[in-house]
């Protein structure tokens, strides 16, 4: 019987998360047409720096550059159990006058570890642009609340009032360190270049007669081909693992981001004050008819925990890798690397779509200010009737006991808290008594609130926008 793919274990990173963006670059197609490129790369500045490398040798193996005949390379492979060796062969097949020069003076690494950091290159850069636009999107959502004021919570429990900007912002400054993180590891990213079997470039001084000038020379081509700006000045046969750990951990700090913007929205969703998207058709539960469950915050929270985790992998990697190099760490970065990179696509996917249509309830978030704020307010009540010359002495224990008695019947009894009225109707507080609903307005609880939301979108945000404006405009649409 055929198999098919419903007989076989599907990811569910590629079925229904990562982009087809995201995989595309992680593809074999990807990744052996990068190894081309680079044996391309290296026949064409071992020409120009001298050995006897034909134009033609060159223009077959651009020729063939796209056409992978990978019929021929999984049979040699098989048979010889070198991936690396096997594609040299198949390459070879199709170039029969450049067969003798592919891959000359190099060692696996060549092509194996530059088209890693050629791909995480890439993959960083769709990342990039999808962690500007969540920034922008909730700049904008910023900017329509700054001056709506909420709750605020400490331990989970109502501490003082901000505002819904105010708290929008702390989700966008974690985004803006994870930016600035990126932007570091991109425009510090390195090339292996042409270091050899150990690192010594001993092969390349064999070639070009230990002439140590074009040695340089011949690395600097390469690596100007492939568009990086600078080289490890020394290796061992890879590049420092220590490259992939820093960049996962880069990684985990966005699923870090993620996941606190997640769970606050979980919270909020739970309160009734803000929810994710939720579309028409959309099931909450397959029981409860009724629910409008944060799915999307939930899926967010899942992807992020084990992208945290992952980013473990090239951690042990780089601290158990043995002198020059040994061979464990290629099984783990197979899975670990792409994996990370696919999980982060997904998750900021998501995190696009959501902050893009959030919804927000001003009622329900004025009854919870409403139920909070006359104990936050006794202490400006208090003042404002000592100004009007009462009792500092008696108008606290009044207060205190009125505060005592409300919280009772909203504990106990699950009441109303009529702090408000008890208080309205204490002769201790009649000069106030009319200016009360005044001394409560929420907004004189919120501090700085709103200037720091505008002064963060204008030194902060804005700037941002205006660097990458070529790149705003994304939309995300989820797969399930």
């Amino acid at each position: 019987m055929e198999s098919n793919r419903y007989d076989e274990y599907q990811s569910p990173l590629t079925e229904r998360y990562v982009t087809r963006e995201m995989n595309e670059i992680f593809s074999p197609n990807r990744k052996f047409r990068t190894w081309r490129r680079l044996w391309i790369a290296l026949a064409e500045a071992e020409r120009e720096v001298g050995l006897p490398i034909s134009q033609e040798q060159i223009d077959e193996m651009k020729w063939f550059q796209d056409e992978i005949n990978y019929e021929e390379a999984e049979r040699k492979e098989r048979e010889i159990r070198h991936d690396v060796m096997a594609h040299i062969y198949a390459f070879g097949l199709q170039c029969p006058q450049a067969k003798r020069i592919i891959h000359l003076g190099a060692t696996s690494a060549y092509v194996v570890d530059n088209t890693d950091l050629i791909v995480m290159r890439e993959a960083l850069i769709i990342l990039r642009a999808k962690l500007v636009n969540i920034i922008d999107a909730l700049g904008s959502f910023a900017s329509v609340y700054k001056a709506l004021p909420t709750l605020s919570f400490t331990h989970f429990q109502p501490a003082q009032l901000t505002t819904v900007g105010k708290r929008a912002t702390l989700w966008i400054q974690d985004l803006v360190l994870d930016l600035e993180e990126l932007e570091y590891r991109l425009d510090h990213l390195k090339f292996l270049g042409v270091k050899g079997t150990t690192g010594t470039q001993e092969s390349f001084m064999k070639l070009l007669g230990g002439d140590e000038e074009k040695i340089r020379k011949l690395e600097e081509l390469v690596a100007e081909k492939m568009e990086f700006g600078g080289v490890f000045p020394v290796s061992g046969q890879t590049y420092p693992r220590k490259v992939d750990s820093q960049i996962l951990s880069l990684l985990s700090g966005i699923a870090q981001s993620a996941h606190k913007f997640s769970e606050d929205l979980r919270l909020l969703q739970h309160l009734k004050e803000i929810e994710e998207p939720f579309e028409e058709e959309q099931v909450g539960s397959s029981a409860m008819a009724y629910k409008r469950n944060p799915m999307r915050s939930e899926r967010m929270a899942g992807l992020a925990r084990h992208l945290i985790c992952n980013s473990l992998n090239p951690a042990f990697t780089s601290a158990t890798q043995w002198f020059e190099r040994t061979l464990d760490d290629s099984a783990n970065k197979r899975l670990s690397i792409p994996e990370a990179f696919m999980v982060a696509d997904g998750l900021l996917n998501i995190y696009l779509n959501v902050a893009q249509g959030l919804v927000v309830y001003p009622r329900m978030i004025r009854r919870h200010i409403d139920q909070e704020l006359p104990f936050m307010a006794t202490e400006e009540i208090l003042m404002e009737a000592v100004k009007a010359g009462g009792d500092r002495q008696l108008l606290h224990e009044q207060i205190r006991r009125h505060s005592m008695e409300a919280g009772r019947v909203v504990k106990e009894e699950g009441g109303e808290n009529d702090l408000l009225r008890r208080v309205m109707e204490d002769p201790a507080f009649a000069q106030i008594k009319g200016r009360i609903p005044e001394i409560l307005d929420p907004i004189k609880f919120v501090g700085r609130a709103p200037q720091q939301v505008q002064e963060f979108l204008a030194y902060v945000i804005e700037p941002i926008r205006s660097r990458y404006q070529p790149l705003l405009g994304l939309s995300a649409e989820l797969n399930v």
